[in-house]
């Protein structure tokens, strides 16, 4: 067998020619294998790296955890207090605690329960307003400011994020309704109190990023603090008896809509400045408070603050600025009792 080997200087391959096979030979093969090889491990590298990189940016996407509290009510939990009455330290924005405001009113009005998150500051006590768009801060404040201040020194590895849609002279029953609104869940003849603390729920949940940092966040929602009685105290004894059904049936859908039925809640029990012509402001102020305390007894989920009896007050019906300090503080502390259970 004859066989000539042809080199050329400008190319990479030796070519052999061999007489008896007649066919053309490269001594590449094995090295084209070798690539062929080493290509498909660099693809492999550069999926891979892919995927990690990938996985390292949706790392870096994750949003933060806010332990959540609703507050709700009527117009103690609004709030009372004046801003100008505020010490220096609560004065400012809060860091790490935002709040989510529902706009508020009467049964049937437009417009209700929209909010927008934004760092908890003064302001949002009756008189605060939002179109889902702005905030509109008004000067007055209620329990948020020193109820988030206190959870914060509780719970100081945690953020704290606060939903709040209280309506001044709301009663549960729809028969406690007067021109202010009722709670009753089924109520039908118009929205009322019930569906807009589901707007608000509804907005806050939705909103994903609540500390505006462009990452979704994560809501855990951790307890329920509710100050009211006080317009069901002031109709018949009949409506102030059902009280403790109408508080039950109440906090058994809320925490439904949470989707925690065993997740704490704090009442506020309600108190009375005397200031009226009779001496009782709230005529069947009594009934309710023994529904409260009835309710706090029979659920093993529920505390009460009491220390709203030796509040001060600004006119007949709300607290100075000074028992709205006190009483967020004893919010929070006793709702850390409800948590460590």
């Amino acid at each position: 067998m004859t066989v000539f080997e042809f080199r050329d200087p400008n190319l990479r391959e030796n070519f052999i020619f061999s007489d008896h096979s007649k066919r053309l030979q490269t001594e590449t093969n094995g090295n084209k294998r070798k690539q062929m090889i080493n290509q498909r491990l660099f693809n492999s590298i550069c999926r891979t790296f892919v995927v990690l990189a990938a996985a390292c940016s949706a790392s870096a996407q994750k949003g933060d955890t806010f332990k959540v509290f609703y507050l709700g009510g009527q117009s103690n939990m609004e709030g009372f207090g004046f801003n100008k009455d505020l010490p220096a330290d609560l004065s400012q924005p809060m860091k790490d605690v935002y709040i989510f405001d529902g706009n508020r009113g009467g049964d049937g009005e437009p417009g209700l329960g929209v909010g927008k998150w934004e760092q908890l500051r003064p302001g949002h006590g009756t008189g605060f307003a939002s179109d889902g768009k702005e905030n509109k801060p008004s000067d007055r404040f209620g329990v948020e400011l020193t109820f988030a201040k206190r959870m914060r020194e509780l719970y100081p590895n945690d953020k704290i994020a606060i939903i709040k849609y209280a309506r001044n002279g709301s009663g549960l029953d729809s028969l406690a309704t007067g021109p202010f609104g009722c709670w009753e869940p089924e109520y039908k003849a118009k929205p009322n109190q019930y569906d807009f603390f589901l707007k608000t729920i509804e907005g806050a949940k939705g909103a994903k990023d609540v500390n505006g940092d462009g990452k979704a966040d994560t809501l855990v929602f951790s307890g329920i603090l509710w100050m009211q009685g006080e317009g069901d105290g002031s109709f018949t004894e009949e409506i102030a008896m059902e009280y403790y059904k109408n508080l039950n049936h109440l906090i058994e859908m809320m925490r439904s809509v949470f989707k925690e039925k065993d997740l704490p809640v704090v009442v506020g029990k309600i108190s009375d400045s005397g200031n009226s012509e009779s001496g009782i402001v709230f005529k069947n102020g009594d009934l309710v408070r023994y529904c409260q305390e009835k309710f706090v007894r029979d659920d093993k989920r529920a505390g009460i603050v009491r220390s709203t009896s030796r509040y001060s007050y600004s006119d007949p019906y709300h607290y100075d600025s000074a028992g709205y300090i006190d009483f967020g503080k004893n919010f929070a502390d006793e709702m850390a009792k409800l948590l460590k259970k």
